[in-house]
């Protein structure tokens, strides 16, 4: 496998803070993105990330994936289910939780990558988000990548350089890395507006990170 980098690219945050550690690591002649089309009510999203790879000058590609729509069951891909303010009683998580949404992600990038000889793939996954997405913790990054290399007979290497950065320290990576323009042109919001509704969990979380970190979050100018 080569040092060529395919950042799993959502349009929001994490992902474009990802996108520019993965420039400055590997260098932007090395990096390209792709962005999964998986039945999200919210579409904003897969133009956000088509801009910010415009911006940073990457190329992006868009899969459809749409069957996480056909399942349902969740506040993202679910037009009849509202975003709660709070976690499921019986599963502990919240109902934005898309059951094996980075485990289908993560498998996809790498099929896409094999075919494109591309050793490493960055995903903006945390286990320190306010979810516990257990699809984001760094046990599920490790048994995902040896699954992933024993599948495909790969040396394909996972990078989540986010994963126990909390969102005041994800702020400060971005800015470190230059990234703070781009973040005018993310998109965070459970409710799929903008500007942000500022009072679901994801805008709140976001609005904690650049308050904690003393930055002005550009998506708000």
């Amino acid at each position: 496998m080569t040092d060529k980098v395919l950042v799993v690219l959502s349009g929001g945050q994490d992902s474009t803070t990802c996108l520019y550690w993965a420039i400055n690591r590997f260098g932007i002649g090395s990096v390209s993105s792709v962005t999964f089309d998986y039945g999200q009510r919210h579409r904003i999203e897969l133009e956000c990330a088509r801009q910010v790879a415009d911006f940073a000058n990457v190329p992006n590609a868009i899969l459809p994936i749409d069957t996480f729509a056909a399942l349902g069951g969740n506040a993202l891909t679910d037009s009849g289910i509202e975003v709660a303010s709070s976690v499921e009683d019986d599963t502990g998580l919240p109902n934005t939780f898309v059951p094996g949404r980075n485990l289908i992600f993560l498998t996809f990038a790498a099929a896409y990558a094999y075919q494109r000889d591309i050793g490493h793939i960055v995903t903006g996954v945390a286990q320190t988000d306010y979810s516990g997405y257990p699809d984001c913790r760094e046990e599920t990054m490790t048994a995902l990548q040896s699954a992933i290399r024993f599948g495909m007979e790969s040396e394909l290497t996972i990078h989540a350089p986010l994963m126990n950065f909390s969102k005041k320290q994800t702020v400060e990576l971005a800015l470190d890395l230059a990234a703070l323009p781009a973040m005018a042109l993310t998109h965070t919001c459970y409710n799929g507006v903008r500007p942000p509704c500022g009072s679901c969990p994801a805008c709140e979380l976001r609005i904690k990170g650049f308050r904690e970190a003393g930055v002005v979050d550009p998506l708000t100018l």
